[in-house]
């Protein structure tokens, strides 16, 4: 059975990887999500991407909103910035 969640991710990180490889991280981020993976801290690595998921959420919607209210149509971006 394959998961539709891990085939998208597979995608965006095949479209946008590169991209975002070269975007910093704050810091001290790189290295508290190393040992959260070392420590096997599953629960706080969840929180960090429920966070995530909802800001971009947050972001979406608002998008979403400016654009209803302009009446102009967006095309998807080729690019993708922080």
């Amino acid at each position: 059975m394959t998961n539709p969640y891990a085939e998208w991710f597979e995608q965006l990180r095949a479209e946008y990887g590169e991209q975002l490889g070269s975007m910093p991280l704050p810091d001290g981020l790189p290295e508290h999500l190393r040992l959260l993976i070392q420590t096997g801290d599953e629960a706080a690595i969840t929180f960090m991407i429920k966070l995530a998921w909802q800001f971009g959420a947050q972001v979406g919607y608002a998008a979403g909103a400016r654009q209803e209210n302009s009446g102009v149509s967006v095309l998807r971006p080729n690019t993708v910035q922080a």
